[in-house]
């Protein structure tokens, strides 16, 4: 036991990764064993990351579980990491959204190793981004974890999916080639010479104008994985023509990994230059929610829908963020949390929904609440929770963010709020318009969620309540992550 504490968070990270080369030593016919391997992969690191959670001392706050190994002593790379409770949030997030996507690609036939294979490699990118505390290593897990959306897209995904694919792919090479000039230049450039990101947090020795210029860099290049305007094009595409689980994983947790990306740089390592710049990052943020929202208000697919509301959603994550301010902060990281469970029981039942009635044209569907009470009573939670009613989780994530924000941008939150009202009319619109009126009959024969399918919905639905009405512990393990920052509730 004292063994699997030592290395708490290697394990996490590099369990998916075995579960990949045990998933490739398997014939591809033993689809019912490759499941299994994802699921009890996928499985371990979230139970782990449940005991990091309750292992974590909150009274003493900080990064904990380190590690920490040269990996090459002459430029100072080393194998380091560690969660604070900013990353404990966002690998719960990870664990819970891989295994539920598992679970909603039971029935998948196609290349079915392979699919879920390219799926955990994806998730070893994702956990080790939330963990590690070295440039090098962050950007190595990046890139780790954005890659293998090209393949997973393009050969499983739907309609316009090589298109998509590349256009996923060359938009986040663009942001990743602002992150690697941004590493590059701070290390050769700080005469600490160092890619530990401890060390460079708190304030730089370099110039305020080079330190502005290294910002919007990593801004930048983090901002495009956020779905920054106007760099967010990318999303919707590949939403809509991503297989469930990819989508479930792409909008859930992979669109985080820019906000975290933004948090540990531009918050952490420039707080000299970052409360003259966020007046920009709040702005366009403030854009994000409402172009979002109006663009999802305009959609008739019903993929498109959620896709754009996701953008809408992230801009609330930057506003946070922008605000410099503990409960700000605290309500991004919330809005993180809670966008990636609401997001991922929406792609969840979208992808349910076309499986049985083969299309997503909202304006097509109508009275299928009455074949699919089930998934339209989960699609109603995660409506609910997407415009912020009181007892879900993004009620408390929103009113954090707009609460902690409004003192130093009160017309931009002004302008954002509105994106909440949008927000209630699209999604009141998509279930009057999918689940409710007369039944037609070309859906008279439609069946509900099924067994493995019912896990991933329930779970899901049910973790968007429980955050609403209990968010207490989650709010506190978040504190103690603000401290890393220097700032607390």
């Amino acid at each position: 036991m004292s063994l699997v504490l030592d290395h708490l968070l290697s394990i996490i990270v590099l369990a998916p990764f075995a579960g990949c080369l045990l998933l490739l030593a398997l014939p591809p016919e033993w689809k019912t064993a490759s499941r299994v391997v994802a699921l009890v992969s996928g499985g371990i690191s979230l139970a782990l990351s449940c005991v990091a959670w309750a292992l974590y001392d909150g009274a003493k706050g900080g990064f904990q579980f380190r590690e920490s190994y040269q990996w090459i002593p002459g430029l100072d790379i080393r194998y380091s990491l560690g969660a604070d409770g900013i990353s404990l949030s966002m690998l719960l997030l990870t664990g819970v959204i891989i295994v539920t996507g598992v679970f909603a690609s039971w029935t998948l036939e196609e290349r079915c190793k392979e699919f879920l294979t390219l799926l955990l490699f994806l998730v070893t990118g994702v956990f080790g981004v939330f963990v590690a505390l070295d440039l090098f290593f962050l950007f190595l897990f990046y890139e780790i974890a954005v890659l293998p959306m090209y393949l997973l897209i393009g050969i499983w995904g739907t309609g316009r999916k090589e298109y998509s694919a590349m256009k996923l792919t060359l938009y986040l090479m663009l942001g990743s080639a602002f992150i690697l000039t941004g590493i590059l230049a701070l290390y050769y450039l700080d005469p600490r010479r160092t890619f530990d990101m401890l060390e460079l947090s708190g304030g730089s020795e370099l110039a305020v104008g080079l330190q502005r210029a290294l910002f919007f860099a990593f801004y930048l290049g983090f901002g495009v994985l956020a779905g920054i305007f106007p760099f967010h094009t990318w999303s919707p595409d590949g939403h809509a023509s991503a297989p469930t689980a990819v989508s479930m994983l792409h909008a859930g947790v992979l669109m985080k990994l820019g906000a975290y990306g933004v948090i540990r740089t531009c918050v952490a390592m420039f707080p000299e230059v970052a409360p003259s710049l966020m007046p920009i990052v709040a702005a366009i943020a403030a854009i994000n929610i409402v172009y979002g929202a109006f663009s999802a208000l305009g959609q008739t697919d019903l993929k498109y829908v959620i896709a754009y509301s996701s953008v809408s959603h992230m801009g609330v994550v930057m506003l946070g963020i922008a605000s410099l301010a503990p409960v700000g902060m605290a309500g991004a990281v919330m809005q993180m949390f809670s966008h990636g469970i609401m997001t991922g029981l929406f792609f969840a039942l979208v992808g349910l929904v076309y499986q049985k009635a083969h299309t997503r044209d909202i304006l097509a569907m109508g009275g299928f609440a009455r074949r699919m009470p089930g998934i339209a009573v989960a699609f109603t939670v995660g409506g609910l929770a997407s415009f912020g009613l009181p007892g879900t989780s993004g009620f408390v994530a929103e009113t954090l963010v707009f609460l902690g924000t409004f003192a130093r941008y009160p017309v931009i939150v002004a302008v954002a709020v509105t994106g909440v009202v949008i927000t209630a009319v699209y999604v009141l619109r998509v279930v009057q318009k999918v689940f409710l009126g007369p039944l037609g009959e070309a859906w008279s024969e439609l069946p509900d969620a099924r067994s493995t399918e019912w896990v991933a919905l329930v779970s899901l639905a049910a973790l968007l309540v429980a955050v609403g009405v209990w968010p207490m512990p989650l709010v506190n393990l978040i504190n103690h992550g603000l401290r890393t920052l220097g700032m607390e509730l």
